[in-house]
């Protein structure tokens, strides 16, 4: 009897172990092919848009990157001006965003009354959620009016005679412009940045904020010499998903930026980005100029491709260093 029983209480084991061994493989296999499908549609959209502008490239040859002339009439095409909007309009986003951002998630973690804490996360949350079109919309009927009334003259008379920096802000009170683009594309990738900076201040051991407090420390030194440095790599990792964010942008600076293919050092008159210019003339181009805004749209892919090698680059030796 025991020569019956005894066979099937050690095969029964085994056949789980080849069961779960099998579905094991199942799910890596499965695991690996949603990591190559997503490498496959990355390297397809690239490879499709440099395709797509195969035409243009051959046409214009390298000047196509550092040339800023953009004339479809007579088939010039030049990609400086739109790179140079996105990368202002980004840059100016990041100077206004990332500081407000940090102000608002040290405020939710250090010295928001508690019952003050959910509805103000709360707000801050719901406004990652609008569409960027309603940003836009805002711009254009709010903010613009507001620079043409007040900002833009006002800059001129301040900033506009100063040395070295009076040329960014001389120009017409038009309103629209990279300065406004960049001023709501802030205001879209505050609520991004300001919730990853909050949540990794929560993750802050609490002792160290009470050691410091209780050695006389101000609430500007906690947050500068506690709690900035201990959440360093995260901080620059929220900053950078928000510059991302911004450089890819859209509908809301379409709106706002004038929509003018020139390179002009004024930050008050009206210029493009990559993406406005893409989303504005795609529709309606000819084949080639089609094909000239298809290797836009591959130049930006890189451009942010680069920012965001940049930040694991720096994330990489940050934590070397905090290693070491």
């Amino acid at each position: 009897m025991n020569a019956t029983v005894i066979p099937e209480a050690i095969t029964a084991p085994r056949g789980r172990d080849l069961r779960d061994a099998r579905a094991d493989r199942l799910f890596r296999w499965i695991l690996t092919a949603t990591v190559v499908f997503v490498l496959v549609a990355l390297a397809s959209a690239a490879l499709s848009m440099l395709w797509g502008g195969r035409h243009a490239l051959q046409m214009q040859g390298l000047s196509f990157f550092y040339s800023s002339e953009w004339n479809p009439v007579e088939n010039k095409y030049g990609a400086l001006a739109p790179i140079y909007g996105t990368l202002v309009t980004a840059l100016i986003a990041m100077l206004i965003a990332v500081p407000v951002s940090y102000g608002i998630a040290f405020f939710l973690t250090e010295v928001s009354p508690r019952w003050l804490r959910g509805p103000i996360g709360t707000a801050i949350e719901l406004l990652a959620g609008i569409p960027s079109i309603i940003y836009g919309m805002w711009g254009l009927f709010v903010l613009v009016p507001v620079m043409t009334e007040y900002g833009t003259p006002w800059l001129n008379d301040h900033l506009g005679t100063l040395p070295l920096i009076g040329p960014m802000f001389q120009g017409p009170p038009l309103g629209i412009g990279l300065l406004t683009a960049g001023f709501v594309l802030a205001i879209m990738v505050i609520p991004f940045i300001s919730s990853v900076m909050r949540e990794v201040f929560l993750t802050v051991p609490t002792r160290l904020k009470e050691s410091a407090y209780a050695l006389g420390s101000t609430k500007w030194e906690v947050s500068w010499d506690i709690v900035l440095p201990y959440t360093r790599s995260a901080v620059i990792g929220g900053i950078f998903l928000g510059l991302g964010r911004a450089l890819g942008e859209t509908m809301a600076v379409a709106f706002v930026v004038g929509n003018t293919v020139r390179l002009s050092p004024s930050l008050l008159e009206p210029g493009t980005t990559i993406a406005a210019l893409i989303a504005n003339d795609f529709g309606e181009a000819t084949e080639t100029y089609r094909s000239a805004l298809l290797l836009l749209g591959f130049v930006l892919f890189i451009v942010t491709f680069i920012v965001l090698a940049i930040a694991r680059l720096m994330l990489a030796q940050l934590s070397r260093k905090e290693g070491n």
